[in-house]
């Protein structure tokens, strides 16, 4: 009788603590409103784990417990569902409503939103109404509405010098609001001699960024880059039509995988193949290393290029040598 007696204490007493371990769990998820202290804004980086997520949050003062939290979320089944962005929360918060904030959206206020080297201003704004910033044809009529100065030089639209990076966008972000970052990274990232390099070159800086984006949408890898920009050059300087096919494609409606004969003769200011010079603006967003190539061109007498295969252009300097290496690449 004594053991017995001592197991059922034993087992009340096990009861009434798990019990109150229970309580604090139960009280430290959903109803502990010391945390936080006053609205709070949080960045969870782009790649984080929840427990990254979770000693974020406690480091700042959203949550009193990561263990408890993190119990939370595993019990919910929602550790997957926090997207990376920047989130505000009031004050005065239980764990319970933290999460809920987190994996609904309802606290989010930014969205980290990357737009790859080579987008066109038409692609970023699908980019950003993607991501939940906004509307795209608000961002697009935007950027081909208005212009910079870039090298005492006022650019007719934005196409070119929104750089390609990832952001921290502002969700409902105006156009102006979405376009600041990018514009300022663009300035950031260009060469502080670029206007001596461009003057070099017999272009304005502008013009040098035109030339970068053609030179983005046409080569395959870093190495090409210099030698495009080279034959660019040397065509400009020869009044020689350039005959990129990238500038089709961007006075195209829709992107076409190949180009026809009758692509190549569009009535449009774009068309390298009837018009001499260059495009009246870039074609795309160049990165940092066709901005340099644009800037920097390899030295020869290059004045033909064609793709041929595994991320190389051969190049040459005569017609014949030109139709020679389109025989051997494209046959």
């Amino acid at each position: 009788m004594r053991v017995l007696r001592t197991l059922v204490v034993a087992a009340i007493a096990l009861f009434f603590i798990v019990g109150g371990i229970a309580g604090l769990i139960l009280y430290a998820v959903f109803g502990d409103r010391s945390h936080p202290q006053a609205a709070t804004q949080v960045i969870v980086p782009r790649g984080s784990t929840f427990a990254q997520v979770a000693y974020a949050l406690a480091d700042a003062g959203v949550i009193s417990n990561v263990t408890t939290f993190r119990l939370l979320a595993r019990l919910r089944g929602e550790e997957s569902a926090v997207r990376a962005g920047e989130y505000r929360f009031p004050p005065h918060l239980a764990e319970s409503d933290v999460l809920r904030a987190l994996v609904t959206g309802g606290a989010q206020v930014a969205t980290w939103v990357t737009i790859p080297e080579g987008y066109t201003a038409a692609q970023i704004a699908q980019r950003l109404e993607r991501d939940g910033v906004g509307a795209a044809p608000a961002f697009l009529n935007d950027f081909m509405g208005r212009g910079i100065v870039v090298g005492g030089v006022r650019t007719k639209t934005l196409e070119g010098f929104l750089f390609p990076s990832t952001y921290l966008m502002p969700l409902g972000a105006t156009p102006q609001q979405a376009a600041a970052p990018m514009l300022a990274e663009f300035f950031k990232e260009l060469p502080r001699d670029a206007a001596a390099r461009a003057r070099a070159l017999h272009v304005t800086v502008p013009q040098a960024v035109t030339v970068a984006s053609l030179v983005e949408r046409e080569a395959k890898s870093e190495g090409d880059r210099p030698k495009i920009a080279e034959v660019i050059y040397n065509r400009l300087r020869l009044r020689m039509p350039l005959q990129v096919d990238a500038t089709i494609e961007y006075a195209l409606p829709e992107h076409k995988a190949q180009l026809s004969f009758a692509d190549l003769k569009i009535d449009s200011p774009y068309n390298s193949y009837v018009h001499v010079g260059l495009p009246p603006t870039p074609i795309a967003n160049p990165g940092l290393l066709s901005l340099e190539a644009a800037l920097r061109p390899s030295k020869g007498d290059d004045l033909y290029y064609v793709y041929c295969g595994n991320g190389a252009h051969v190049f040459a300097r005569t017609l014949a040598e030109h139709q020679a290496n389109v025989a051997r690449c494209l046959h």
